[in-house]
């Protein structure tokens, strides 16, 4: 007897990558911390977890340089469930949302990519708009996973020899490049 003839539903696993990024109140350690906290989401394990990379703030004004990571995930979580998750994780480790679109951080975590899936509503748009741009979104992506075909975009090694990586700086977990 199988759980779908008992009338059991069977709950349906998705790989998923989360961007992670940081400028504010230790950068690294809030990356770290970060980690750990996807590492505990419910009905997730946490597969993979990139190096860290060190790049300037994107928009206007001055900022400090945003520390990034990607995470791979298998999670049970539907999209809109794993954002929620997210979110708390932002919130616990000093993320307040306001209107200025380019702020500065303590925490980001942005859902990436999720299953094959291309979402996109008032919340929620996958694969993440513009990460087909950005390097410090698709180096850490392509450590995590080198044959990914990103849904809609293509490969990342693809998209990333497409992007500069000039301004991409590796660095250990004290935030030392190396």
């Amino acid at each position: 007897m199988t759980a779908s003839t008992v009338g059991v539903a069977t709950a349906s696993v998705s790989k998923a990558y989360i961007g992670v990024g940081s400028n504010l109140a230790c950068p690294v350690e809030q990356v770290r911390d970060a980690r750990k906290a996807l590492n505990e989401l419910p009905k997730t394990r946490l597969l993979a977890f990139s190096p860290l990379y060190r790049n300037p703030a994107l928009g206007p004004g001055e900022q400090p340089d945003y520390v990034n990571a990607v995470a791979a995930i298998e999670t049970e979580l539907t999209p809109h469930e794993l954002l929620d998750a997210l979110q708390i994780i932002e919130a616990n480790q000093g993320r307040l949302r306001r209107c200025f679109r380019w702020e500065p951080r303590t925490l980001d975590l942005d859902v990436l990519v999720y299953g094959d899936r291309a979402i996109h509503d008032r919340r929620l748009t996958v694969p993440h708009p513009r990460m087909g741009e950005r390097a410090f979104v698709l180096k850490p992506l392509l450590d995590v996973d080198p044959d990914l075909d990103v849904p809609g975009l293509g490969p990342v090694a693809a998209l990333l020899s497409a992007v500069s990586q000039a301004s991409l700086q590796r660095v250990d977990d004290s935030g030392d490049a190396l």
